[in-house]
């Protein structure tokens, strides 16, 4: 679907609302497509969609994550640095699956028009 006319407008307001208020699901999805380190992650979203994430919120929200079980996380050596490389788990992939779900019937849902 294209966005055209004035609902272009919104679009980059509308995408970094959903980014910083939804971020935990933002994680999930972003390292279902293969595991990242935090410095990784913060890139990808600053040249994806234009948004600094600062340190104090990713880090928090990734710690979140992986304590709920949602990612797990292995200390890797690269070059000499030591980087913490975070994975989705089986019950992130669910989580997503849900998320999937329920915006899935948001835009199908009928009653609301």
């Amino acid at each position: 679907m294209e966005c055209t006319g004035s609902a272009e407008l919104y679009l980059d307001q509308l995408i970094k609302r959903l980014i910083i208020n939804l971020l935990d699901i933002h994680l999930l999805r972003i390292l279902q497509k293969k595991p990242l380190w935090g410095y990784k992650i913060k890139k990808f979203i600053e040249t994806t969609y234009g948004i600094k994430i600062r340190h104090s919120i990713l880090y928090p929200t990734l710690n979140e994550l992986e304590k709920n079980g949602f990612l797990d996380s292995q200390k890797k050596t690269k070059s000499g640095r030591v980087r913490k490389v975070y994975k989705i788990t089986e019950k992130g992939k669910k989580y997503i699956e849900s998320y999937y779900y329920i915006l899935n019937d948001q835009i199908h849902n009928k009653d609301l028009i």
